[in-house]
């Protein structure tokens, strides 16, 4: 399963990219407003950091001006995945542009018959929201597991991008029932690095050790 960080901030994807944890960045208007940034010269830094998919999201409504901005964004880097929400004018917006080959991720979505429609349109990427859908008590994992039920039935070459990821748990389920990809908050993918039995073990390691009186270095 591939690793994208959804943040907008340099310092937070460097660390991580340094230890081979990204394979790609996914920002949003949130994102951006949080990193006090511009948009283009944020997202351009981002890319020259990054080898893999940087999401940048438009944010017309229009299928028109969504193709204009997607187009403008593109510009930026030849790893810029151009990201759409999952409208109907967001996917008439995706059968242009991913017809003229740049990537498109389809977010925004909440429903397996909406992945169907953006896999149909030519995604390179579905953005299915799992938090926002544990907070209206719908389980945002089954929704995981249908669409790649869905995909794998027909063929479909559109990656499933689990989003919206808050803790732990989300990660490793998303991995146990096949999503290609996920993006969380740099703190997210930390975390999965911690565990009390490890801090447990580590601490008694280093009392016995001290006990020893000797040194490595």
């Amino acid at each position: 399963m591939k690793f994208f960080v959804d943040t907008a901030e340099i310092d937070a994807i460097a660390e991580l990219n340094d230890l081979g944890m990204v394979d790609g960045v996914t920002t949003n208007p949130s994102l951006i407003l949080k990193s006090g940034r511009d948009i283009i010269e944020v997202t351009k830094e981002i890319c020259e950091l990054v080898d893999g998919p940087v999401s940048a999201e438009v944010v017309s409504l229009q299928a028109d001006d969504m193709i204009a901005e997607g187009r403008k964004l593109a510009k930026i880097a030849e790893n810029i995945t151009v990201k759409l929400p999952l409208t109907w004018d967001g996917l008439k917006a995706c059968k242009v542009l991913s017809g003229e080959g740049k990537m498109v991720n389809v977010t925004l979505c909440f429903s397996s018959a909406q992945a169907l429609l953006a896999a149909k349109a030519g995604a390179t990427f579905i953005s299915p929201f799992i938090g926002r859908l544990d907070d209206i008590n719908i389980n945002g994992m089954e929704l995981i597991e249908d669409i790649r039920t869905i995909y794998d039935n027909y063929g479909f070459e559109t990656q499933i991008l689990a989003a919206s990821i808050r803790t732990v748990n989300h990660v490793q389920e998303c991995a146990l029932v096949g999503a290609d990809v996920m993006t969380a908050p740099p703190e997210v993918i930390k975390k999965l690095a911690g565990h009390v039995l490890t801090d447990k073990g580590l601490d008694q390691f280093m009392k016995d050790w001290a006990k020893t009186g000797q040194k490595i270095l």
